[in-house]
């Protein structure tokens, strides 16, 4: 069976504003491969008509993504063009199921919820999947890792997707599919990518990180120089966060950094704010409170460009660590100043969450 997929869009405004992909990527983790794709203008009845005359003819299923206030109007088109029966968010003909789509991550639930179960029933079969989640993987090691697990046998599909250092890698399978050719590609993966990968669901570092400090009890602290409080927020978008998060300080001015945690004037005159000892420092002055037993420090810059010191854009300086030892790890990252930063906190929660898991 194929799919098509027509995402509908205000011809004012960017590609970039309709949110489409959660949608498409819930439907490829349910094993509907797109076929063709289509973007149309919503105020253009024609077009949208014209074009699925012709998906219709060559899909068993469409799918119409577009703003939540946009449905009710393209249901009101299938009812009368397509003569299809039903209410949204699904629609069918005896050749071809609709499915209407709201943006964002309401449209992926009703693809897990309601779109994939009757696709299932149509076609007679159902698919599964495996995800696999890592910071930091190199691309080679990724591409070659997934080459050799897609090998395994002819019936998994591999899909990764990378954002801001993050991959999830999701093995896609048939209820057929032997399960020893499903775990020998996660096996794979998780050798290759052993120094990168942290969970084998679909969870977040932060996730990942908040699960580890409750088993054992124990609470973080984060100061960020350059991250702007982004490794904190991204701690207390997590359940329960409360439980083992002490405190998140953004001392960006020097003098916060001397006052605030300890950081010494010889290493901010000699050595400057984006350094290994700065955020050494940071970090040490953290944990001297003794209320935390883990903390997080960042400093770098964000860029665009070079600092008054003249270190580059994208250096900068993780450290992560406890009473006993402290580690600082030295990042020079790529792109413009919101990837240097959002890749520099999923750095910090995957390298903190080592650190719990280890101590």
């Amino acid at each position: 069976m194929k799919y098509g997929a027509v995402v509908l869009y205000h011809r004012l405004s960017p590609l970039s504003a309709v949110d489409f992909s959660p949608a498409a990527d819930a439907l490829l983790a349910g094993g509907v491969f797109l076929d063709s794709l289509l973007f149309l203008p919503y105020d253009e009845p024609s077009a949208l008509s014209s074009a699925l005359s012709d998906l219709m003819k060559k899909c068993g299923a469409v799918f119409l993504i577009a703003d939540e206030a946009l449905l009710p109007a393209v249901g009101k088109l299938l009812r009368e063009w397509a003569n299809a029966s039903g209410e949204g968010p699904l629609f069918e003909t005896k050749s071809c199921l609709f499915a209407l789509l709201p943006t964002g991550m309401g449209g992926a639930e009703l693809v897990r919820t309601v779109v994939i179960p009757r696709v299932d029933e149509r076609r007679g079969q159902s698919y599964h999947r495996m995800v696999l989640r890592a910071v930091g993987a190199p691309a080679e090691t990724l591409s070659a890792s997934m080459k050799e697990a897609g090998a395994v046998s002819d019936d998994l599909i591999l899909h990764a997707r990378e954002k801001y250092g993050e991959t999830k890698i999701e093995i896609i399978y048939n209820r057929s599919t032997p399960k020893v050719a499903v775990d020998e590609a996660a096996r794979i993966l998780a050798e290759a990518l052993k120094d990168h990968l942290y969970a084998l669901e679909d969870v977040s570092p932060a996730q990942r990180l908040v699960e580890a400090l409750k088993v054992r009890r124990r609470k973080i602290a984060v100061a960020e120089s350059f991250t702007g409080g982004g490794v904190g927020r991204e701690i207390v978008r997590v359940p329960g966060a409360s439980q083992v998060f002490y405190e998140g300080l953004n001392p960006y001015d020097p003098n916060a950094k001397a006052e605030r945690l300890g950081v010494t004037s010889f290493t901010l005159s000699h050595r400057g704010a984006v350094s290994d000892e700065a955020a050494y420092e940071m970090a040490a002055g953290l944990l001297a409170g003794g209320h935390c037993d883990y903390a997080v420090a960042t400093t770098g810059v964000a860029g665009p460009g070079p600092d008054e010191k003249g270190n580059p854009a994208g250096l900068c300086f993780l450290a992560v660590g406890t009473k006993e030892q402290v580690n600082v790890y030295r990042f020079r990252l790529s792109g413009d100043r919101e990837t240097v930063t959002e890749t520099a906190i999923r750095l910090a929660l995957f390298l903190a969450y080592k650190e719990v898991a280890e101590t």
